[in-house]
Formats: C-alpha cells, structure tokens, sequence
C-alpha cells in the first residue's frame, strides 16, 4: 500500500458544514495506517504553492471535535485558477512534504484543480492518490444527488423568505412587494428552495425565478400584476444568475472572476434584484423592499441542516476511505435511495466528468409557467432541510357594529 503524509485544502466560497468534512478527513486520517501526518492547506492551492500549511495531527482533540460545530473555512479559502506553470511548483512541494494522498473540498472550479493536479503527477511518475469531497451551497455539482453545503443554505433561505413574507403581508398598505436575492449562478437550486416558506396559497414566495429559463420582462410583469391582484401584495425570489433570452444578465454585471464567471456580488456592480424591484415600481408606481443576503446565508451555522452536518463529515470520511482503497482521480458522492424514508449511500464519480460544467434543475422540478416549483422538487429537498416552525396569523374575525 502507498505510505505517505496527506494534504487538504478548502476552495471557493464559505458554508455552513465544510468544516465537519475536514474533521471528518482528519479523524479517518489519523486511524489510516497508510496517513502517516495530515497537514492542511492554508488559504487553498495557493497558501500550499507557498508551503504555508497547517500541522493538523498536532490539533487537539477538542479543537477537531469543535469543527464540526463552526462555520466558514478554518483552513482559509482560495479561488486561485490553477495555471500549467503553477503544476511543477505544486509537484515540488508535493515531494518536499512526501504528501502521497491529495484532498480538495470544493465545488466545480475546485475538482477541476485536484483532477489536473493528479493528470499531472501521473504524467510525471509520481504516485498520488487524488480525491474530491463535494461542497457548495449552489448544488450544482454533476455526479452527486446534492451537495454538502446546499442543504444548510437552503433552509437559510427558507426561513428568511418565510419570516420577510410575513412582515411583507402585514406591511401591504405601505409595501406592495418584496423581491428576495439568492445565489445561483448557472443553476437555481437555493432559489427553488424557498418554495418550502409557502404553507398556504397567499403565503411567499409568490413567484419564483431561476437562470435555467430566459428571463421575459413583459412576462414577469404580468405575474407581478396578478399576484397583487389576487393576493393585495406579491413576494419574488429570484437567483442572481438570470438572464435575457440573448444572454445578457439581468443584474447588467459585466464583471467576471479569474475562472472567467460573472461577478454577482459586491464587485459585480447592480444587481437582479434591484433591477426587478426597479421594473415593478416603474411599471405600476408601487413602493417595494430587496434583499440581498449574498455570504451571510452560506455560513449560517445557527440554522444549519443536521442532516446536512452529518453528512459532510461523512463525506470526509468517504474520502480517506476511498484512498485507502488505492482509488484516484475521483469525487466522493451521495446517492439517494430514497425520499421516505429518507436513505442515502456514498458513491464516487470521475473528477473530469464532475469538473466540466454546472448541473442545471431538472424541467419536471418546475410548474408550466416557469415562475415556481413542481411538487417532484418539493419531495426532494424536503428531506434535506428538515422541520420548518409552524406561524400563526390572525383570523379575520372584524368589528361589527350590532
């Protein structure tokens, strides 16, 4: 068997569970007769190309333990595009640190890293077992039922579109709408979500849009002027990522990252959601709120999915054992069995597959009219985000005069 020491790195934005993955590659490490020390990567492949890393074998128990319950990226983030001149720096420290066994958590840009890192040191004889734990809070990740990550930010999401509708309804006489702003770039998976706040027919969110279809503003007005209609107010959530039927963003960014991704948050300019709170007041003269939540809901840790918890550090632990078993060039995954119960196991896909593009929503997740949701997509994230409270609301039982 490959005897070595480990290396592990986390990439790309914060979430709520990604810490219990590096516990859970911590502790599975430490148990490995093939791991001899783990060190972690401190601020991604960058800090590494820089030889900064963290001993963690030297971490106290209480310390590993407690990352199971802290948010954001302890390791320090990166989202440093790994070029070809970069590949034999990172070889060198590589052998430098004797480090046989290569872990990433991240999403899409990440597993592209680990599977061009592990091309390249097969290409040059050097044994190294290279393995993907999947994290984001997009869910957008090929190859995998969802990711670590999505769960926790959903439900975020959830109750902050449940807790504003219900300001929004009582507040109708001074504010006739209310537009909440999630992430999703490519896909609309934190968007959808939200579809779990409604309980009753006039509950928010209302409508509901995602960058898997064209965005129409004649469309979109029409269903704006509906919902007041019907309901005297009208809640919208859209993800930050739609798009005109030419491709034009609607948020107007022309910003991009070092991966060549459009900017949607703070460098990216204007926003979705103050570009459709912009067309609604100048449609119909109605006075209406944004909201913008950006990081705050990818690192919420007070209202975070147990199932989600668990998950992630099973997925830690997926990973070394999956590397113990000589496997390389792979993302640990989940597969569902199924909704009720809800039942899972751990599988892997190839890096290269999982690396190409995002994984766009189903079309039978959607209604007809593409502004909501199917109960097929109810059914599948119900189970991830777990039990929601229960409001109350007046009855309307008025004053009369005898």
């Amino acid at each position: 068997m490959l005897k070595g020491n480990a290396i592990i790195g986390q990439s790309g934005g914060p979430t709520s569970v990604i810490n219990s993955s590096l516990a859970g590659v911590i502790e599975a490490g430490s148990l490995s007769t093939n791991i001899r020390e783990i060190y972690g990567m401190h601020y991604g492949i960058e800090g590494f190309m820089q030889e900064m890393m963290f001993d963690l074998g030297k971490q106290s128990p209480a310390v590993i333990k407690g990352l199971r319950g802290t948010p954001s990226s302890a390791l320090g983030s990166s989202r440093h595009k790994v070029k070809d001149e970069d590949l034999p720096r990172i070889l060198s420290v590589l052998k430098k640190y004797n480090i046989r066994y290569f872990f990433l958590i991240g999403g899409n840009d990440t597993m592209d890293t680990i599977n061009r890192v592990e091309a390249y040191c097969r290409d040059q004889n050097y044994e190294l077992r290279g393995i993907g734990i999947p994290k984001t809070v997009d869910n957008d990740l090929f190859g995998t039922d969802h990711t670590p990550g999505y769960a926790s930010a959903a439900r975020t999401n959830i109750l902050n579109v449940m807790q504003a509708g219900i300001l929004a309804r009582d507040m109708q006489r001074v504010d006739k709408f209310v537009i909440y702003q999630t992430i999703g770039r490519d896909a609309g998976w934190l968007a959808a979500a939200t579809a779990l706040a409604r309980k009753e027919e006039d509950d928010a969110p209302h409508l509901i849009y995602t960058p898997e279809f064209d965005f129409d503003r004649d469309k979109f007005l029409t269903d704006v002027e509906k919902c007041i209609k019907n309901y005297g107010w009208v809640s919208v959530v859209c993800g930050e990522g739609l798009k005109y039927a030419d491709g034009t963003p609607v948020s107007a960014s022309a910003t991009k990252d070092k991966f060549n991704n459009i900017e949607f948050g703070a460098m990216g300019g204007t926003s979705v959601g103050i570009n459709l709170h912009r067309m609604i007041s100048e449609k119909f003269g109605y006075r209406g709120e944004f909201q913008i939540t950006e990081s705050l809901i990818m690192s919420d840790f007070v209202r975070a999915s147990q199932t989600d918890l668990e998950e992630a550090y099973l997925c830690g632990v997926e990973a070394v054992k999956l590397a113990n078993r000589g496997e390389t060039g792979f993302m640990v995954s989940i597969d569902r069995m199924s909704d009720e119960p809800y039942m899972i196991r751990f599988g892997k896909a190839p890096l290269k597959e999982v690396a190409i593009a995002a994984k766009p929503m189903p079309e039978d997740y959607f209604n007809e009219e593409r502004n909501n949701v199917s109960e097929e997509f109810l059914e599948y994230v119900k189970p991830l985000v777990g039990d929601l409270p229960e409001f109350t609301r007046l009855e309307k039982k008025m004053v009369k005069i005898k």
